[in-house]
């Protein structure tokens, strides 16, 4: 289990600000690394490092949302908010996968290694491989950003929800 407070309050609404900025950022670069050829150059290694700080920043914001929520009233806004932040780590993971995979099919170690291993047509299988792994980064990319959304979303839904205020304005 990771942290759960710092300074005497929840870590949950700090690590939630690292997440919505990571993993989004993570999306974009593995983008740019898989339709523009000479981002990915540019980009190399930061790619998938960032979107592993990401993955590892996710189940530890999850961890202390799930602290905070034990401390809270129920509320299933709350735990709506929940089960969306439990699916953000599989997206992330998801993106470290593929950007680290993209990036390791372009180094020419791999490359060598791979025409050793695929004998007489390397060229052919690569290209196959690239293209499947930039649709299934594009579907990533864009499935991790709508998911950040969902969980954003709701996380807010919950924070900011006053059962008073909602009775107050159906009153009107």
């Amino acid at each position: 289990m990771g942290p759960t407070t710092f300074n005497g309050m929840p870590i949950h609404p700090l690590l939630v600000h690292f997440v919505v900025v990571l993993v989004p950022l993570s999306a974009l670069l593995l983008l740019l690394s898989v339709c523009w050829p000479a981002a990915r150059r540019r980009l190399g290694v930061i790619t998938p490092t960032v979107a592993f700080v990401s993955l590892v920043l996710v189940p530890l914001t999850t961890q202390a949302g799930v602290w905070l929520e034990h401390r809270t009233p129920r509320d299933p806004l709350v735990e709506t908010h929940a089960e969306l932040g439990d699916q953000l780590v599989y997206w992330s993971a998801g993106l470290f996968l593929v950007s680290f995979a993209w990036w390791a099919i372009h180094q020419s170690r791999v490359r060598a290694w791979w025409a050793k291993r695929a004998g007489s047509a390397p060229t052919q299988v690569s290209r196959v491989l690239a293209i499947g792994f930039a649709v299934v980064g594009i579907v990533l990319a864009v499935g991790s950003v709508v998911q950040v959304y969902r969980v954003g979303d709701s996380g807010a839904a919950a924070v900011w929800n006053n059962p008073e205020d909602a009775s107050a304005t159906q009153d009107r």
